[in-house]
């Protein structure tokens, strides 16, 4: 498999530092608020990776950190006159809500918080000190980049331009502009922890560095998060925990594209802000899913709601295929297959390994989603109830397995009342006996009902709407 590095900026070859086993950590949320439709492309693309992973028989070690102390969480909790730890635990609730909805895979992923790692990232903190790589001013400890080898690597910019170009504050403690917080002095009514340097909280940076290597170790297999992240976030992330261990912190540096809604910046200020929480009002959140992994998670993805309408029914006409052979399955019989039979079953193991081949191209989910267009549309072709139970047995698998990965076609179909299998009877029987007015009265009903029914040469058909 090979994956882009973004710290190469080139596609490798992935090895795993040990031989069953992925180690991957995921920069989570602030927790502050609902997600937003961009917090969710992460989300979903590296749980996809995290399944494909397992798919290929790996142990994964999965981490996305909830940081749970921040300037945000702070004014959100004053001017609501709330707890921290009310504001943060009641959007880690909302964020667990959203993942269920996208089917992230929530089995045995690792949600530490930030704030029961405060011991660790002091000693963390202790280490840079005894290094001289990091100062204390009057409470408020410093990393001093002039110390990291090779700061910028990640980013590919060089000091000066970084000072030149990066946001950064005007603060005479610092000797260098670009020195960033590792622990920042407590100021009243905010939480605080005590330390060597009086009470205070940790700086951002220090929290995804010291959670990795507590939970992970010293050297990861993989670091992944927006593009965005990629400075000052992760380059500082690289600078401290390499300079503390003398290792390496990740060997394989993963980025998503960034969101844009109708081809604009998302901004509250321009009013297309959308949370996960305000498109599940329009749209099943499986759609949304669908819609992150229709594009290559390395390039920019637009939302609209043409686009996402589009890629509903897309994946509508998935699950019209998958009810398609549950339904052929049902009428087909055991018996041999033919010579010809057995050769169109080879074409449905073209399009499997064209599938893996896809996502083994650097997690290519857009050219895998292709794949299972092909195996429906192969099937709706070819497959009758006169084909063999077991091509669509062995076909009807594969759409499964495949699916699975990417983490769709999950829903489960609502069984059809009695009341409305008794009218697909006696419209059955009233076509029969050329009734076709009655017939067409209780099509009529049905679709009062949300059933929408298809007259095919394998029978009638039935869908929700």
């Amino acid at each position: 498999m090979k994956l882009y590095n973004t710290l190469t900026r080139k596609k490798e070859e992935f090895k795993p530092i040990k031989d069953n086993e992925v180690t991957m950590y995921v920069c989570g949320p602030t927790v502050y608020d609902y997600i937003h439709v961009g917090n969710a492309r992460p989300m979903v693309v590296f749980d996809t990776l995290r399944r494909f992973f397992i798919y290929k028989g790996y142990d994964v070690k999965y981490v996305v950190n909830f940081t749970d102390v921040d300037d945000k969480i702070i004014k959100k909790a004053n001017t609501e006159r709330v707890t921290v730890k009310d504001i943060s635990e009641k959007y880690i609730d909302a964020y667990m809500e959203s993942a269920k909805a996208l089917n992230v895979y929530e089995e045995n992923t690792i949600h530490p918080k930030a704030t029961e790692f405060i011991k660790n990232m002091i000693e963390f903190i202790e280490g840079l000190i005894d290094k001289g790589a990091a100062y204390n001013v009057d409470g408020n400890v410093y990393f001093n980049i002039e110390i990291a080898k090779d700061y910028g690597k990640l980013s590919k910019k060089n000091i000066e331009d970084l000072i030149s170009g990066a946001r950064v504050d005007i603060n005479e403690e610092k000797r260098n502009p670009m020195d960033f917080a590792l622990w920042k002095k407590a100021k009243e009514g905010e939480p605080s922890w005590d330390s060597p340097w009086g009470k205070g909280r940790p700086g951002w940076h220090i929290e995804c560095s010291v959670m990795a290597k507590s939970i992970l170790g010293d050297t990861i297999d993989i670091h992944a998060g927006g593009e965005d992240l990629q400075f000052p976030h992760h380059e500082n992330e690289i600078a401290q925990s390499e300079t503390l261990t003398e290792k390496p912190f990740a060997n394989y540096w993963l980025h998503n594209g960034m969101l844009t809604i109708d081809n604009q910046k998302m901004s509250k200020s321009l009013g297309n802000f959308f949370t996960v929480k305000d498109i599940s009002k329009e749209f099943d959140l499986e759609v949304l899913r669908f819609f992150l992994l229709s594009v290559h998670y390395r390039n920019p993805i637009n939302f609209s709601r043409d686009v996402m309408g589009q890629l509903k029914n897309g994946l509508e006409r998935l699950y019209n295929g998958k009810s398609n052979l549950e339904y052929l399955l049902d009428k087909a019989l055991d018996k041999e297959l033919d010579e010809a039979e057995k050769e169109k079953l080879k074409e449905i193991d073209k399009y499997k390994s064209y599938f893996i081949k896809s996502m083994e191209d650097d997690l290519n989910t857009a050219d895998a989603i292709a794949s299972l267009f092909e195996i429906v549309k192969f099937a709706n072709t070819n497959f009758n109830e006169n084909t063999p139970k077991f091509m669509i047995q062995y076909t009807y698998e594969i759409l499964i397995e495949l699916s699975n990965i990417l983490g769709i076609l999950s829903r489960k179909e609502e069984l059809l009342e009695e009341e409305i299998l008794k009218l697909i009877e006696k419209r059955t029987q009233a076509r029969k006996d050329k009734n076709y007015k009655l017939a067409d009265e209780i099509r009529d009903e049905l679709n009062k009902k949300g059933i929408v029914l298809e007259d095919t040469q394998e029978g009638v058909k039935w869908k929700r709407i």
